[in-house]
């Protein structure tokens, strides 16, 4: 395992994070030996990462049980084995974002929390919100102050203009967000990140670029003989302003994909590079005139349809048979707030707003109809704020 400074931390931590969304369960709703397997299950996923070289763990307080779980962990395998981040909702009162720290710490059975993400400034409004006189941001310094917080973060899942924005107040030391090969808009806010010594945590990786731990044969061809988990794994790590990949293990046996090629060169090897253009140069030549390039031109949408994320989804679909994917993300669509903004497809009414921005002339509306015919299905549920 490689490690790289976490920016202004100063932490040294692993390429890989364990990121322990997927550990929880419902007390509610389980038997006594359903728990203890459950409870057994998550500190030995806690167990194989820190074999693995591991040593940083991202819980959240809206993550269930984890933050607990978490706890009987690091009672097991040791508090000095593992950086511990956890995230409090952004737009948290000054009162409740203190309240949740003192009960963080007490689930977790610790006495300082490395990293506390102000967690999902997702909007100005929730930039404003967090940074307020009594915003959640005041209670965190004031708990780094009295030593129950090392260093004081955020998570987002915004485009690069609010990351920028929110980057440059300076009250942050390292950031979560989004950025992968399929989706590269946030590419600016890396790089003002490096420039900031902001420490960058990508989120969810493997699931959001198209469910790389199981690949479409087609994928799987165009990438060989470089899996797409690895491909993208090695993408992203090849940018230095990267820190570490958030790796959602539920179980042991799911961080077994994520290692071939992680302690490879930090650049693109030639093979590796050579893939990624095979996977430009495929969906390229598969969508032809009606590729969308992901640029965000043509938003906003009136009716605020999610129109360059669904041509993400059709891209994919279209190129590599990614529509489990597809679906998946696309049926997401409405009932997300903003961790996943946006409606779906039939929300276009053919204004046509969008047409005259699109540098690729492409027929948007017509394109919003088709991929409504190629991933509709029955609406999904998101995990956590994911």
């Amino acid at each position: 395992m490689k490690y790289r400074r976490y920016g202004k931390s100063g932490l040294k931590i692993s390429v890989f994070t364990f990121g322990a969304m997927r550990i929880p369960f419902d007390e509610s709703k389980v038997t006594g030996a359903e728990r203890d397997k459950a409870e057994a299950n998550a500190v030995n996923t806690m167990r194989k990462a820190m074999e693995l070289g591991i040593n940083h763990i991202d819980t959240a307080r809206d993550y269930g049980n984890s933050e607990r779980l978490v706890g009987m962990g690091l009672k097991e395998l040791g508090r000095n084995k593992f950086y511990i981040t956890t995230k409090i909702n952004a737009v948290s009162s000054y009162d409740d974002t203190k309240r949740n720290i003192d009960e963080a710490l007490e689930k977790m059975g610790i006495d300082r929390i490395d990293i506390l993400d102000a967690h999902g400034i997702n909007t100005d409004e929730k930039l404003q919100s967090a940074t307020s006189p009594n915003g959640g941001v005041k209670a965190m310094q004031e708990a780094r102050d009295e030593g129950k917080v090392a260093h004081i973060a955020f998570s987002s899942h915004a485009g690069p203009e609010l990351l920028t924005r929110t980057l440059e107040t300076g009250l942050f030391e390292t950031v979560s967000l989004h950025y992968y090969l399929s989706y590269r808009r946030n590419a600016s806010a890396v790089d003002k990140a490096k420039e900031l010594d902001v420490g960058v945590l990508i989120l969810s990786p493997s699931e959001k670029c198209g469910m790389l731990y199981k690949p479409t044969p087609e994928l799987s061809e165009v990438c060989d003989p470089v899996t797409p988990l690895a491909l993208n794994h090695r993408w992203m790590l090849s940018n230095s302003g990267v820190s570490t990949l958030a790796i959602g293990a539920a179980n042991p046996e799911e961080f077994d994909a994520h290692m071939p090629g992680i302690d490879d060169t930090d650049e693109l090897t030639a093979e590796e590079q050579a893939a990624v253009q095979r996977w430009e140069q495929t969906e390229t030549e598969t969508l032809g005139d009606k590729r969308c390039t992901i640029c965000f031109k043509c938003m906003p949408c009136p009716e605020n349809v999610a129109i360059p994320e669904i041509l993400r989804l059709r891209n994919l679909a279209c190129a590599f048979d990614m529509t489990e994917f597809g679906k998946m993300r696309y049926n997401l669509l409405g009932d997300g707030g903003d961790w996943f903004p946006g409606e779906q497809s039939d929300k276009c009414t053919q204004c046509g707003e969008c047409l005259p921005k699109c540098p690729e002339k492409l027929d948007i509306p017509a394109l919003l109809a088709e991929t409504e015919q190629i991933l509709k299905a029955e609406p999904k549920k998101r995990l956590w704020g994911s």
